[in-house]
Formats: structure tokens, C-alpha cells, sequence
């Protein structure tokens, strides 16, 4: 076996803790998963990660979980041998918008770690809160309309920060907090996003926010790179703003770079070598731009618990219907993002509802992926009969973030042929069954990111798709990440919809594509040259052989064109159920 560096990449994310070591050249040596529920669901009474309090919408998950996590996925690597004490540095991902509150003795307390006595036992006391709010969290509407109106409008907020005011937002929710919990906030000596989180417990101090992360907050302002004076007003009362400053801390600007080495507790522990350094952490969506090297125009879709729909760009156009982030690695660059709290839930409430499968399929998306692949685009059966009528619908089972519409199923149809004639439908009338969900449930996600992304792609041009100047605008590559990126019938209805001049590709990552982002994100920030940005190197090592797998063909001249008649439609059907059904 090589004896060269190795580099360890974490994913704290909302239902589980992965671990993946890679050498220089990006082959994965090892890795371990903690999933949270499996492991420590009793002891802490969550489900999927989460404790819920439905009377005011908060969503959130005790910290002590994640140190205990942290113990044990290390240990399950340890005890399969993975070579850790050649893991020259560490970088990894944590999911967005989630907040840590820390005592006035953490500093102290992660000084002073002692290996005979696990994470949670010697850090009860450096969190003055014992919760850190979760990105499916809807509790903070008044406080999301008072960011809004804090700049003008949402258009005007998005313009500073690059995000419209949401829920998740973790200026918002600081702001809840502290009108909520205002002895807890006093009591506060740093707030830390879940990824600077984790590698504070990693250097033994508190770690700085990440310039990619600090974009999930409604705080920062990111053509003026400095937090915003107004916003910190806003959350912290005009006397507070020095208060909230330093609770928050410098902003990390470099991707890259060492911030200090392990704490002696992991070296003694579980056996790093004090030599290894610990390099910025970001969120688990810039993460996942960092699982390959992106061209422009590659998009990325993940099909996890949410789905989130990202792209990287040089332009920066921000909207208030998307989110826009500093680029994690890449100054001068941005990510677009759009973020949707029903992904693969709301997939599986439609999944449930339709007949089980057949005795001894063990594949529970079997009747699914039937419904979806035997059902045509838009459930549009005669695209020739005068009339025929298009299907089109919103599956909420949690409050949505973009549109902004609280919890609830709606059903549409609009004439095939021009998006017309818009009415309500239901199951029974207009030819909808049961068996049309499926498709329309895949088909609306993709048609939301769709309309949302519109602005931002063109004709795609390049060596590999040098014949496509006839095309209409729409992403190149179209990678599929996450647990939904194995379903084959999801795979087709993404092409359906979003196209992909060069084809729909599986990222073949094991569903770790965050993990491996803050993998490759490590390797960046230790072996770069001066001046080598992350695709450049990543590029020169990434072999697409292996790591990428096509499951669709992305772009079928007709069947694109179809969606794009219904698109006015969909845009019409959300505004007309936002007017009646907004979050509130």
C-alpha cells in the first residue's frame, strides 16, 4: 500500500455523520457513517435526525448527538484499520443554515480535552443552548418578513445577501432565539454554523464561518464582502450590533489553507498524527459542487432527504425565487443554488400511497418507478387531441421554502398545447388517478427548478456537444447525486424536464457526495500550488472513468419543448396558490 498523505473528509449532515479518507489522487482509502436515528435514536428520541415541536413549527437536534457521532464514527474507522495516522489535513461539510450556540467556557473546555473521556461527556457545559436549529426548522415567518422589510423587499435583500429572507436562515432564527431565549443568547460567547462547528471540536477552538456558508445566513453582504451593519441591527437591536459581531466572528475568505492542527485529543484518542491540519469546513451544498470538477453550465441535481438544485457561475444575478453563495474554493465565483424542503419525503408520501410491491420484490420503489415510466410527459396521453389537458401539481408535506407555501397538495390542469385554460383539478376528473402522482410529483420538482434556472443557462456550446447551436438554452451535464440518484425512473423524468445537451450522469459516490467534496476540498487546501484553484487541481486527477455513470440522454427534442409550453402555467399555479397558502 502507497504511504503517501491522506486526507479525511467529513459530512455532518441531517440524518447521519460519513467519513471518507482519500489519497492524493482521489482514491477512496476508507470510510464510516453513523446514521443517527439507527444508533442513537432511543437515547435521544429523534426521527430522521430531528426533534420536532409542531405548535411552533421548530425543527432541531441536540448537539450532544453530533459529538457522539463524531466519537464514533472515528472509532468505526479506527477499528477497521484505516490508516489515520497518515491524514495529513481534514476538511468536510455540514448541513446549511443549522446554529451552535457556545457557553463562555467552551474555549476552556476544547483546550482542555482529555482522550480517557468521550466528546459529550467533557463538553456538556460549552453550549449555552443545548439544541442547533435544523434546516426543515418554520418557525421564524416573522422574523423572515422582517428581514425582508429591513432592505425594502425580499428583491433588495437578495441583492446584499444573495437570498430573499427564509425560515432555515440563521439570521432569522438567531433573531428568534433571541427574543425567544434571551438569557441563553447573553449567555453566548460564539455562534457557530454546523460546519465551523464541527471543526471547532476538530482544532480545539472556535473555527471561523466559511465565505460559502456565511451566504446561508441573510447576514453577510456579498458584493460589499463584510457582514451587513443594517441586518445586524435588525438581529441584534441597535446597542447589540458590537455583541453580535463578536459572536460571530471573522469570516474565513480562503477555502483553502490551514487553520491549526488537530486538537491532541484525536491524536491520542484514536491515533492522527499532531502533525495533521484542519483546513475550513463548508456547508453540505457548496460540498456538493466540490464532488467533481464542474464546466460551465454543469449543474448538479441532489436527491436527498431535500433536493437542491446547484450550478456554478461568474455571474452574479441574484434573485429573490433562488439563492446565491459565495463559490467555497474560488474567488470571484458564485454557486446558485435552489433548495426544496420536499424532496425525497414528499417523493416517499407518494411512493406509500400507491399499492405495495408484488410479494418478493424487495425494492420498495418497484410500483413507482412502474407508475412513472409508464405514464407519459405531463400525463398528456393524445398530444394531438384538441384539448387535451396537461397535468400539473405541488406535493407539500412540509412548508415549502421557494415558493413560499405552507403545507398541502394541489392538482392543475392547463391546456397541453399553450399553458392555458389553468383550473383546479383533483384525483377522478381530468383523467387523474392515483397512478398520475408519481410522475407529476417528479415532474413538478423538476419543472420548479426549471422555471427557477431559466436566466441562467444558455445554448450549451463546447467539444462535446459542438453541433448544439440549434438547441434551446439549458444546462450541459446534468449530474444526479443523493439517494434518489440510484432510481431510474427519477433519472428519466430529470432529462424529460431539465434536458442535458451532453446527457443525465449518476455520480457515483455512494450517496457521500458531500464527504467526498470536503475530501477533494482538503487535498486543494494542502497541495496547491500558488494561484490553483480547486478545478484546476481536482481536474487534473479526477478520473471521469468509474466515477460517473449515464442514465439517461438528457435533451429529447420534443419531449423538452413539451415542458417548456406548461411552463407559464406552472408559474401561474404557484402564484395562484401562494396568494391563499403562504407560509405565515
Amino acid at each position: 500500500m502507497s504511504q503517501g498523505p491522506l486526507y479525511l473528509g467529513f459530512d455532518l449532515s441531517t440524518q447521519q455523520l460519513k467519513a471518507i479518507i482519500v489519497r492524493s489522487d482521489l482514491h477512496v482509502v476508507a470510510q464510516a457513517k453513523v446514521d443517527f436515528d439507527d444508533d442513537f435514536g432511543r437515547k435521544y428520541g429523534i426521527r430522521k435526525g430531528v426533534l420536532v415541536n409542531e405548535a411552533e413549527g421548530e425543527v432541531f437536534a441536540p448537539v450532544a448527538l453530533w459529538l457522539e457521532s463524531l466519537d464514533l464514527v472515528l472509532q468505526r474507522l479506527k477499528d477497521q484499520d484505516a490508516p489515520l495516522s497518515r491524514v495529513r489535513g481534514i476538511s468536510g461539510a455540514g448541513q446549511q443554515h443549522g446554529s451552535v450556540y457556545w457557553s463562555r467556557d467552551a474555549e476552556s473546555l476544547l483546550r482542555s480535552l482529555r482522550p480517557d473521556a468521550p466528546l459529550v461527556d467533557q463538553l456538556t457545559d460549552a453550549f449555552s443552548h443545548p439544541y442547533a436549529p435544523n434546516w426543515q426548522d418554520h418557525s421564524t415567518q416573522a422574523e423572515c418578513d422582517q428581514f425582508d422589510a429591513k432592505l425594502g423587499t425580499a428583491a433588495d435583500l437578495a441583492q446584499v445577501t444573495g437570498s430573499a429572507a427564509h425560515h432555515r436562515f440563521t439570521g432569522p432564527q438567531i433573531l428568534r432565539l433571541r427574543r425567544k431565549l434571551p438569557d441563553m443568547y447573553a449567555a453566548t460567547s460564539r455562534i457557530s454554523l454546523v460546519s465551523s462547528f464541527l471543526a471547532s471540536v476538530l482544532i480545539g477552538a472556535i473555527a471561523p464561518i466559511d465565505i460559502s456558508d456565511a451566504c446561508g445566513m441573510d447576514l453577510w453582504d456579498i458584493a460589499g464582502n463584510k457582514w451587513s451593519e443594517p441586518l445586524l441591527e435588525l438581529t441584534a437591536g441597535k446597542d447589540g450590533v458590537p455583541d453580535l459581531l463578536s459572536k460571530l466572528g471573522e469570516v474565513r475568505q480562503d477555502g483553502g489553507g490551514s487553520m491549526g492542527d488537530i486538537s491532541e485529543y484525536f491524536v491520542r484518542r484514536y491515533g492522527f498524527s499532531p502533525e495533521c491540519q484542519i483546513a475550513p469546513f463548508t456547508g453540505d451544498n457548496p460540498a456538493t459542487i466540490l464532488a467533481l470538477p464542474l464546466r460551465p453550465l454543469d449543474a448538479i441535481v441532489s436527491l436527498g432527504t431535500s433536493t437542491t438544485f446547484l450550478m456554478s457561475t461568474p455571474v452574479y444575478k441574484p434573485d429573490p425565487s433562488y439563492h446565491f453563495f459565495n463559490h467555497p474554493t474560488t474567488p470571484g465565483h458564485y454557486m446558485f443554488m435552489l433548495c426544496y424542503k420536499n424532496g425525497g419525503l414528499a417523493r416517499e408520501k407518494v411512493r406509500d400511497a400507491l399499492p405495495p410491491p408484488p410479494t418478493g420484490d424487495s425494492d420498495p420503489w418497484a410500483v413507482f418507478n412502474q407508475r412513472v415510466l409508464n405514464t407519459p410527459p405531463l400525463d398528456v396521453r393524445d398530444d394531438d387531441r384538441e384539448g387535451a389537458r396537461a397535468k400539473l401539481g405541488l406535493y407539500f408535506y412540509l412548508p415549502e421554502i421557494v415558493p413560499n407555501i405552507k403545507a398541502g397538495t394541489w392538482r392543475y390542469t392547463a391546456l397541453a398545447r399553450d399553458g392555458s385554460l389553468l383550473r383546479p383539478a383533483q384525483v377522478g376528473s381530468d383523467g387523474w388517478t392515483a397512478d398520475s402522482d408519481a410522475r407529476i410529483i417528479v415532474e413538478s420538482q423538476a419543472l420548479s427548478m426549471r422555471l427557477r434556472s431559466q436566466k441562467l443557462v444558455q445554448t450549451p456550446r463546447g467539444p462535446s456537444s459542438a453541433s448544439s447551436g440549434d438547441l434551446p438554452p439549458q444546462p450541459r451535464r446534468i449530474y444526479l447525486v443523493g439517494g434518489g440518484s440510484l432510481n431510474p425512473a427519477i433519472a428519466r423524468v430529470m432529462g424529460d424536464v431539465l434536458g442535458g445537451a451532453d446527457g443525465v450522469y449518476k455520480l457515483d459516490v455512494g450517496g457521500n457526495a458531500c464527504a467526498l467534496g470536503g475530501a477533494y476540498k482538503a487535498v486543494w487546501a494542502f497541495e496547491r500550488a500558488e494561484g490553483e484553484t480547486f478545478d484546476e487541481l481536482i481536474g487534473k486527477r479526477w478520473k471521469e472513468e468509474g466515477a460517473i455513470q449515464k442514465v439517461d440522454d438528457g435533451y429529447k427534442r420534443g419531449v423538452f419543448e413539451k415542458y417548456g409550453r406548461v411552463l407559464g402555467a406552472f408559474e401561474k399555479m404557484e402564484l395562484e396558490i401562494l396568494k391563499d397558502n403562504k407560509n405565515t
